[in-house]
């Protein structure tokens, strides 16, 4: 059976070409997505209102389908917040400082620490709580400053951010754009994300001995940029028993979140509603247990700071999420039925047409979908660009007749790895 394009098809895949080249060159796609809208839009219904009202509907089905992931990471970023105001991280910490005695146990450490507070509290946040904790008992070991900022960036914006396993905001976002289930492509991504942190971490390490070695690591730092970082300052609002009990119950409390999510099955939306509820309670309780009596108000401020990280985050995502959700069933939402009988989706029209007219191979599909997803990443953003990376996993999957879900993990790993903080562009 054929399949039928028409200009809608044509109109995407050169705006995918445009946002592509537009990411090389390190410049906002956000223009070129709006405009991809309204012509997917305009040329599908003929109506200029109705298009003009299309970009807007599109915007709010990309928010309502990132909402959750937005509103988790808002939540724990105002959870973190109060931790570090009130010291709960710093006893949190402490126990892992007694077995950092070596620079060797310092890199490894402080990553695989690193990694498994990111899978819990997002990468930027747990930066935070351990950063000024773990520093000085690294240097102390002997560890150079350097080697602490490659352990947390590989151990958590590369392996903790590109697996995401416990938020799942991430495979949601490549999910939705392939149009797959997203524990088909957490499952995909599990070998991926093993091998792509086993290499990583492991050469860094040996490439850090090296140049301990030959004495061109400084131990210290220096801060030769004209940033202004605004430190968090412990303020005395609990007393060491408090902090204590707080440093023991918040593990405890992600750790039955876990188990709840293992035995009872839940992946995805499910998941991320039981983490950002007990995230919730988490930070309700302890603004009543450290501002007492201004805890209500404390509450609100706290959220709006984390709200303000969340949303700056994913602003720049909405409008590419929203163009390439036009590639799947968001698009009959948004426009309407104005596709061919014979069409499932623009992305799998073009994913049969492409099978019909190119002779793929899984070897191309790979380095073309690892090229594709690190080109995303060159803005800096990581998650910008994954659904691209999504779409092209589902249109490659499409015309080699399956592989849709490995494709797509590999395409998110990459993107992220490379814009999400461990290669940032220069």
């Amino acid at each position: 059976m054929g399949i039928e394009f028409t200009a809608l098809h044509w109109i995407y895949v050169v705006f995918i070409v445009l946002i592509t080249g537009f990411m090389v060159k390190r410049r906002d796609t956000t223009l070129i997505c709006v405009l991809g809208i309204f012509m997917l839009a305009i040329f599908a219904t003929g109506d200029l209102t109705a298009s003009i009202s299309g970009v807007f509907n599109s915007f709010i089905y990309a928010i309502t389908e990132l909402l959750s992931i937005i509103l988790i990471i808002s939540i724990i970023v105002a959870m973190s917040r109060v931790m570090m105001i009130s010291g709960i991280n710093e006893v949190m910490i402490a126990p892992f400082t007694k077995i950092i005695k070596s620079p060797a146990l310092a890199y490894w450490t402080i990553g695989l620490l690193m990694m498994f507070i990111s899978w819990f509290f997002w990468p930027s946040p747990a930066v935070a709580l351990l950063g000024a904790v773990l520093l000085p008992v690294a240097l102390r070991a002997g560890l150079p400053a350097l080697g602490v900022a490659m352990a947390m960036n590989l151990f958590g914006h590369g392996i903790a951010l590109s697996s995401d396993f416990v938020i799942q905001g991430a495979p949601k976002l490549t999910a939705d754009a392939a149009g797959i289930p997203v524990s088909e492509v957490m499952t995909a991504s599990i070998p991926l994300v093993i091998t792509m942190g086993v290499v990583t971490t492991v050469v860094a390490y040996i490439l850090l001995r090296r140049d301990m070695k030959r004495g061109s690591v400084n131990l210290y730092a220096t801060n030769d940029t004209n940033e202004d970082v605004e430190p968090v300052i412990p303020e005395n609002l609990l007393t060491l028993g408090q902090k204590r009990f707080f440093a023991v119950l918040i593990p405890i409390a992600f750790i039955l979140d876990v188990i709840a999510m293992s035995i009872l099955k839940l992946q995805g939306g499910d998941a991320t509603a039981l983490i950002g509820g007990t995230s919730v309670f988490i930070l309700l309780l302890l603004c009543v247990v450290a501002h007492k009596k201004q805890g209500l108000e404390k509450t609100t401020s706290y959220l709006i700071q984390g709200f303000q990280f969340g949303f700056k985050v994913f602003g720049p995502v909405i409008p590419i999420a929203a163009f390439f959700y036009l590639g799947d069933s968001g698009f009959t939402q948004i426009i309407g039925d104005h596709l061919p009988a014979a069409s499932h989706g623009i992305v799998n029209d073009l994913g049969v047409g492409l099978a019909a007219v190119v002779p793929l191979t899984k070897e191309i599909a790979v380095v073309t979908l690892a090229v594709v997803g690190a080109i995303t990443g060159l803005d800096g953003s990581g998650f910008s660009g994954i659904s691209l990376a999504g779409s092209v996993g589902s249109l490659f999957g499409n015309a080699i007749d399956g592989g849709t879900a490995t494709l797509t993990a590999l395409g998110q790993i990459t993107a992220i790895w490379v814009g999400g903080g461990t290669l940032p562009p220069m």
